[in-house]
């Protein structure tokens, strides 16, 4: 029998199915789902056909469990829900993706359970705007760092921090790229000041620039920032290296050493982006002393 029809095979059997949350999805309790009509017992089918199998398991619990019983209230199968994209079953050497997440997704909106379908929304929104900060940040990458991406970006899928062999390749390509420092010093605070932007919390790839700017003397970092072409972005890139988390070996003397009137720009700028950690971080930071 072919492994994707199989758990179909079984399901024509079910009589019954009760559902209940994994994840903590809000529910009265278990859900008990009445499969004795046809048209009902085919929607469930219809919902849970899958495609393929994936060749690997999820490394979460899951989202919801499904147990189905027939007529004599024997268990015929236990499946649970991954992220409203792959079933999990004992059958199957690994977990298996849905057809249609969005039909089964439904399906257990329609029958009581509203959670999965609405952190399938969060998370759909969530990834959109990551695509688009990727693609804002892959946009202000400095010329001369083409055939590093995909081992930039990688660092967010191994969760790792840049190896010294990579900052090192970087510099030298920003140095034969960018031979003037302000130059470099402007490309790297644009870089940096792209993407979500935020000081934490933020994909791994994104830290490179600020890794990079805390090799730069603070000489060259203000020199940059005072140069006529630095604009917004550049204050952006400054703000998120300046008050972040041990992101240069001197960091606070260099902090306490700027001109007032760049750490008041610096701090201004903080206060308009609308990010509360940012700002609270520049109040720290930046703020002058209280008398």
């Amino acid at each position: 029998m072919d492994e994707t029809t199989a758990l179909n095979s079984v399901l024509q059997q079910a009589q019954v199915a009760r559902l209940s949350s994994v994840s903590g999805f809000e529910a009265d309790g278990e859900i008990r789902v009445d499969l004795s009509d046809p048209t009902g017992s085919a929607q469930l089918r219809r919902a849970m056909a899958v495609e393929s199998l994936t060749g690997f398991h999820c490394m979460c619990g899951g989202d919801v469990r499904f147990e189905v019983f027939d007529r004599h209230g024997m268990r015929l199968a236990v499946v649970v829900l991954h992220h409203g994209a792959t079933l999990r079953w004992g059958q199957w050497e690994s977990d298996a993706v849905l057809a249609d997440g969005r039909l089964l997704l439904a399906w257990l909106d329609g029958h009581g359970m509203p959670g999965p379908m609405q952190q399938f929304e969060v998370d759909r929104q969530r990834a959109e705007e990551g695509s688009e900060e990727e693609r804002s940040w892959l946009a202000a990458m400095p010329a001369g760092l083409e055939g590093t991406v995909d081992r930039i970006l990688g660092l967010s899928h191994t969760g790792g921090r840049p190896s010294p062999e990579l900052l090192a390749e970087l510099t030298d390509r920003l140095q034969a790229t960018f031979p003037d420092p302000l130059d470099r010093v402007l490309a790297l605070l644009d870089w940096y000041g792209s993407g979500s932007g935020r000081c934490s919390g933020y994909p791994v790839h994104e830290g490179v620039p600020g890794e990079l700017l805390g090799r730069v003397p603070i000489a060259d970092l203000l020199a940059g920032l005072a140069d006529p072409r630095a604009e917004e972005r550049h204050d952006a890139g400054a703000v998120r290296h300046l008050v972040g988390w041990k992101t240069r070996p001197r960091q606070k003397r260099d902090v306490v050493g700027m001109p007032e009137p760049l750490r008041a720009r610096l701090l201004a700028h903080a206060r308009r982006s609308g990010d509360s950690d940012k700002q609270g971080r520049a109040e720290r930071w930046l703020a002058p002393p209280r008398a």
